[in-house]
């Protein structure tokens, strides 16, 4: 993992040591053993996390089937959107796929750091909007690659999870079906 520092100043801009020393300080460190749950659905997610290591899976259940929206791995922030910034029951399950390590604020210490700390209004529209920016890239990929390209774009961001993560995670993040990857994966292989 970077260092914390770092990925703070990453994340939410310029910021002098002493700022990066006030935000650290309202993070605690937490540990997830393989299958833990950070959230399940219809509780409220009170807390927001950097991934410090290990691979946590973002997921829900549709008509019985399991679609993985989210694969967080080191130097990502991780929490329930819908729970942790509005209060209502989460919709998603976020479950460690290996022994994890977490950089954790919860909601408390979260509302406490904006009220003392003036300039967090402004370094988290930086983060939300940054957040939004990957959000458009992913549904503008979904909308305008074939299976083929996602799966190239994917692949190349994220070579380490092919190995660490079960296919179907990877496929039902890339919106196809476990099949339709192995057929581009056997066909990647043919070809190289």
């Amino acid at each position: 993992m970077k260092n914390l520092e770092i990925l703070i100043k990453e994340h939410f801009g310029e910021l002098s040591n002493e700022e990066v020393s006030i935000i650290r300080s309202y993070f605690c460190e937490e540990k997830l053993q393989k299958n833990d749950f950070f959230t399940q659905p219809d509780k409220i997610c009170d807390k927001l996390s950097f991934v410090k290591s290990g691979i946590l899976r973002v997921y829900a259940l549709s008509d019985g089937k399991e679609i993985t929206q989210w694969i967080s791995t080191e130097n990502f922030l991780l929490t329930e959107v819908m729970g942790f910034f509005f209060d209502q029951p989460n919709r998603w399950t976020i479950q460690a796929l290996t022994a994890t390590e977490l950089l954790t604020i919860t909601k408390t210490n979260y509302l406490k750091l904006c009220k003392t700390f003036p300039k967090w209004n402004v370094i988290e529209k930086r983060l939300i909007l940054k957040c939004f920016g990957m959000l458009e890239d992913r549904v503008f990929s979904h909308l305008s690659m074939t299976a083929e390209e996602r799966y190239d774009l994917y692949f190349e961001q994220n070579k380490e999870l092919f190995n660490q993560v079960p296919l179907q995670y990877i496929a039902s993040v890339l919106g196809m079906t476990a099949e339709t990857l192995s057929r581009i994966r056997k066909r990647q292989h043919q070809n190289s």
